[in-house]
């Protein structure tokens, strides 16, 4: 299970001016914990669906994924904002580093995974381009079916397929969209096509436990039980214990307070795990689309919402870190740490020079959690507050409760900052103005 070291948010560590002390963190810790409550009154009132996630049967798509096993060397992804970025997220987490260059015995005969969200031109030419329709499978994800980069990248990958194929097109899609409604589910139906759903209630960027995350992830070769069961442990974790025991309501608190209370209105994710790097550009989106918002509940215009940054240790040491440290007081840092990786690679000793004596014979681990432990020095003794999440590896379980937990924790932040986090009107405007730009003459 992970662990979270909220030291470094503490006023006798960082100062009464970007810190919390004890007396007032406890204070705020009781006086809102009605809002665990009210979540899970929520949830039994058939409110919250993505917190259900973790309790829906894979089996469906787990026997897909065997089946076509070696059938297909690509899996294409054509979806934008939550119906990418988790995929991505679990891939670059769970898959090997560069699998899509390992050959298609050391992937297991599992297609290798692209994802097109975006609409540039040159991007999407130069990908289908490169890949052997025979042995592709796009999978469409849109829950609307309206989203017009998903419906512009759809229309190509279906035309061509009919060009190629024919009749026999069908057999290159998986189409993922709402259960009921939209003209991707009519399409799907009418035209037989293998489907799954995006389950009613559940918004784009909660979806990554769903079958919007869990196909892609399958297919690849990832253990999306094991991805669903470490979901499982998180909530009921966070479930069982007081709120002094939550981690994902005190997460929640600090963050709160520390923009509301202390100026710090920009968080930055900076795991220090490459295979950590996209769930930070994944909690990017949770974070922004739940809590950027003009209006609270009660239709008062708040335009409040904390800005979310990703960066990635230790390459943005080089980068960002200097502006952290020396800049604007106005952030508060989350690391994310692993304790046990992967592999183990040793750093050779080939110099009899003292200047190197510091590095030589150690290791790539060693080294990292030593570059982590001396920015956080850094930026704790410069009183930017800072606090870590420790991860004991990087598994299907634990990523799965990394997931869970940080979606929980923006549930219980909507109702610290009273909005909804559960709409995207600002997005939503976008769109209207971009269906009218191409519909006028």
């Amino acid at each position: 299970m992970m662990h979270i070291d909220f030291k470094n948010i503490k006023s006798n560590i960082v100062g009464p001016n970007n810190g919390l002390s004890d007396s007032e963190l406890n204070a705020y810790i009781n006086g809102y914990q009605h809002i665990i409550r009210d979540n899970e009154i929520e949830q039994r009132n058939g409110k919250l669906k993505f917190l259900d996630l973790p309790k829906q049967n894979v089996s469906e798509i787990e026997k897909l994924a065997k089946k076509y096993a070696g059938k297909f060397e690509n899996f294409v992804v054509l979806g934008i904002g939550g119906s990418a970025l988790g995929a991505r997220a679990l891939q670059t987490a769970l898959c090997p580093p560069f699998y899509n260059l390992l050959s298609a015995k050391s992937r297991g005969n599992r297609p290798r995974l692209f994802i097109l969200d975006n609409v540039d031109p040159d991007e999407t030419n130069a990908l289908l381009k490169l890949l052997d329709l025979k042995k592709t499978l796009f999978n469409v994800i849109s829950k609307s079916g309206k989203t017009p980069e998903t419906t512009a990248g759809f229309l190509l990958a279906l035309d061509i397929l009919k060009k190629a194929f024919g009749k026999k097109y069908r057999e290159h899609l998986i189409i993922t969209t709402d259960k009921d409604k939209g003209i991707l589910r009519k399409f799907a139906n009418d035209e037989n096509i293998i489907s799954f759903e995006v389950p009613n209630g559940v918004e784009g960027r909660y979806s990554v436990l769903s079958a919007v995350g869990l196909v892609p992830a399958a297919f690849v070769g990832i253990n999306i039980s094991k991805l669903l069961k470490g979901a499982r442990n998180m909530a009921e974790a966070c479930r069982k214990t007081s709120p002094q025991g939550n981690q994902a309501y005190l997460t929640a608190l600090v963050n709160w307070l520390m923009d509301t209370k202390k100026g710090k209105n920009m968080l930055v994710m900076m795991p220090y795990s490459y295979a950590l790097k996209d769930i930070a550009d994944w909690f990017r989106q949770l974070w922004a689309e739940s809590l950027g918002k003009k209006v609270d509940l009660q239709g008062k215009n708040v335009f409040t919402g904390p800005t979310p940054i990703n960066a990635l240790g230790v390459t943005d040491q080089h980068s960002q870190i200097q502006l952290y440290n020396e800049g604007p007081n106005n952030k508060l840092v989350v690391f994310l740490e692993v304790e046990k990786f992967r592999s183990t690679v040793k750093i050779p000793k080939i110099f009899k020079d003292p200047d190197m004596d510091f590095i030589q014979g150690k290791s790539f681990n060693k080294l990292i959690n030593a570059e982590k432990k001396g920015t956080e020095i850094a930026l704790t003794e410069s009183k930017r507050p800072n606090y870590t999440i420790k991860l004991p590896n990087v598994s299907e379980e634990t990523v799965g409760g990394l997931i869970y937990f940080w979606e929980l924790v923006t549930a219980y932040s909507g109702k610290l900052y009273n909005v909804n986090a559960f709409n995207q009107p600002g997005v939503e405007a976008g769109k209207i103005a971009t269906r009218e730009l191409l519909t006028r003459k």
